[in-house]
């Protein structure tokens, strides 16, 4: 087990140590809303993940990169980028100076569902964890050993995500970086629309 494991738990974190969409909208959440919805938000992604993973592990290939579903995913994932990329940017236009852009606070519900929808509709997600147990397969890894591994990573990603939302929202207490919550706004917002036109671009 412990052949098989390493370097999968290995790959695993590295890939979370890469930034990508969830991690815009953690960090975005943290720093202009607050633990509570940034908490949702790492509850929402880590969800996200463990549907991927338990797809992964039932062997069911539906995000194959030739695929009409994976063309729709993708496209889906595009917009949902934008549509977030353009809502941060308004409400930091809308947010008076000195304001930490609560016009675009998220809540309990609503940051669950940022959270599920960025980690669902991005295919990557998909494409890894179908990448991570195809390996295992391939070691003839039995289906319970696979199934820990699983539960293994949906809960790497569910403390890391707190971890790195909890270590922003004790920056974000600094004194004067409130009144930079428009910009936290707009640089977020932007990282997410070049983020969709990349996806849509590739």
């Amino acid at each position: 087990m412990l052949d098989s494991f390493i370097p999968v738990a290995g790959a695993h974190f590295l890939a979370l140590l890469s930034p990508g969409p969830d991690f815009i909208l953690i960090a975005r959440s943290a720093l202009v809303s607050g633990w509570r919805t940034a908490a949702a938000v790492c509850v929402g992604v880590a969800l996200g993940n463990g549907v991927f993973i338990a797809l992964a592990v039932g062997g069911f290939a539906l995000l194959d990169p030739d695929g009409p579903l994976f063309r729709v995913v993708q496209w889906a994932g595009a917009a949902w980028l934008f549509y977030l990329g353009i809502r941060f940017w308004r409400a930091a236009s809308r947010a008076p100076a000195g304001d930490a852009g609560t016009a675009a606070t998220l809540h309990g519900r609503a940051g669950f569902l940022a959270g599920l929808g960025s980690a669902l509709l991005n295919p990557k997600n998909g494409l890894f964890y179908m990448g991570l147990f195809s390996l295992l397969a391939a070691r003839a890894t039995p289906t319970g050993v696979q199934a820990l591994y699983g539960l293994w990573m949906f809960l790497v990603v569910l403390l890391w995500d707190l971890l790195v939302a909890r270590l922003l929202v004790a920056r974000g207490r600094a004194p004067g970086l409130a009144r930079h919550g428009p910009w936290v706004e707009r640089a977020a917002g932007l990282l997410l629309i070049a983020l969709a036109f990349g996806v849509v671009l590739a």
